[in-house]
């Protein structure tokens, strides 16, 4: 039984579940628009990186540069504190912070009562810059507003112990640097961004659709092969990639789809030659019947025995036609049960003897296969009767067993089979020039529906070697319960 149809609902609800643009957009904007999604992502991610990473290296710098300052100004502070200090000392202070001053750094040092002590000359007379009060050695590092400008400051803030006290050294430095980089780039990416993306989707576009032309090729050729027009081939791209590869399937394709057509042409034409000869006949027979209804030959018994014999013909003609047009339409289904090959065989032995003078002798061994009885008792008769149309004299059936298959070889003393030949047989409406008389009753279907039945039942027929005559050998599976 075939499986029903999905309902209407469900189709709708699985072309629902597909993107739109999926189903409107073709290969060559798909791949552009996912190509610059990906690029827009991925160059996103690494500007957004690269900036974060140029911000904390500037910082990073100024760190290095307001820690190293800060740590030499502590190291000035005079052990006994600036109120007691030697004048030397405090000059050696003073000149340092007025050399961090003209590095665009602003400093202070604060008593350990929280009086700015010195200054830079931009923040002379103002307060504190940070209320942070590290321990000596410790540093302290912030972000801030100073009364300079509008700009942030790193500072760093550290201490140096003294006799009076621990004193705190305050040294900033402008961030207003930093951010105008940062600003710079970020501009920068902004304006790139955009222009890069048109790039990539431009070149995108232009490089799949250089890629989809021989596709495209292809399609108009096919499209231009008529029914009629098989020969036609569509065109193989130089690169060997998998248009290319598609091209030559489809070329092969082509030649198989040509090759059915010739075969169905022939069959059609053979079997219109075939069917022409009974029905001539019978035509024949009726109009003498009708035209000389007094003569020997019009007697009403003998015309119906003739018709009969013609029309006998006929149904197995047609039979036969009908059962190779089901094989090659969905090909040959055998109702598999177990079948005794050996009862099959003894009684195509009996009929032989019965209707024919030829000597028949049979050596058949007990084989079971599974298969279709109905299938399998055609194509022995089938074999049989060729073999009986052919035969001088003689008549050979053997049934043998060989390991997990059976084997079949029916033999006749007849003029044999050229070994050129071997393969031809097994064609439709084929004879060979010793029996093409349609009077012995062959028509030429027989061993091509032999071969459809033993394929249909995973096995083998051929014509092999034998002492005299021809000899075809049947090979089937074995029942696998009679193994």
């Amino acid at each position: 039984m075939s499986p029903e149809a999905p309902p209407a609902s469900s189709r709708e609800a699985r072309r629902g579940a597909v993107p739109w643009w999926h189903r409107h957009l073709g290969v060559r904007a798909r791949s552009t628009l996912a190509a610059t999604l990906v690029v827009a992502l991925a160059l996103a991610a690494a500007s957004a990186a690269l900036v974060v990473l140029l911000q904390r290296s500037l910082v990073a710098g100024i760190d290095a540069a307001v820690t190293t300052r800060a740590e030499e100004i502590a190291d000035l502070v005079p052990a006994a504190g600036l109120d007691r200090a030697d004048p030397g000392a405090v000059e050696a202070l003073t000149v340092a912070v007025a050399a961090a001053s003209a590095q665009d750094s602003v400093v202070q040092v604060l008593a350990p009562d929280g009086r700015v002590m010195a200054s830079s000359e931009d923040i002379d007379g103002e307060a504190a810059l940070s209320p942070a009060h590290p321990a000596p050695g410790e540093l302290v590092r912030q972000d801030r507003r100073t009364p300079v400008d509008d700009d942030r400051f790193r500072l760093v803030v550290t201490a140096a112990d003294t006799d009076a006290g621990v004193y705190t050294v305050v040294v900033g430095q402008s961030l207003g640097a930093v951010e105008d980089s940062v600003q710079a780039v970020t501009a920068l990416v902004a304006v790139g961004y955009p222009i890069l993306l048109v790039v990539v989707g431009a070149a995108t576009s232009w490089f799949v659709g250089r890629s989809l032309r021989p596709v495209e090729a292809i399609r108009a050729k096919v499209a231009g092969i008529g029914g009629r027009e098989l020969t036609e081939r569509v065109p193989v791209p130089a690169a060997r990639d998998e248009v290319a590869r598609l091209a030559v399937t489809m070329n092969q394709m082509l030649d198989r789809l040509e090759a059915a057509q010739r075969s169905q042409r022939q069959f059609v034409a053979d079997a219109s030659h075939e069917l022409r000869s009974p029905i001539a006949t019978l035509k024949a027979a009726a109009e003498i019947a009708l035209a000389h209804p007094d003569q020997a030959d019009a007697d009403p018994a003998s015309v119906a025995a003739g018709t009969l014999a013609e029309t006998s013909r006929l149904e197995r003609l047609v039979n036969d036609l009908l059962l190779l047009a089901r094989a090659d339409e969905r090909g040959l289904h055998p109702d598999r049960h177990e079948v005794d090959l050996d009862d099959l065989l003894t009684a195509e032995a009996t009929r032989l003897r019965a209707t024919t003078a030829l000597h028949v002798t049979s050596r058949i061994h007990a084989v079971r296969v599974l298969g279709d009885a109905h299938q399998l008792a055609q194509a022995l008769r089938n074999l049989v009767d060729n073999a009986g149309r052919h035969a001088t004299a003689e008549v050979g059936l053997t049934l043998t067993r060989d390991g997990a298959h059976a084997v079949i070889e029916v033999s006749d003393d007849g003029p044999g089979i050229p070994q050129a030949d071997r393969e031809r047989v097994f064609d439709r409406f084929v004879r060979l020039d010793d029996s093409r008389q349609r009077a012995r009753g062959g028509s030429g279907l027989g061993l091509a529906i032999v071969r459809e039945i033993a394929t249909a039942h995973r096995g083998t027929v051929a014509v092999v070697d034998g002492p005299a005559g021809a000899t075809l050998r049947l090979t089937l599976p074995v029942h696998p319960v009679d193994r």
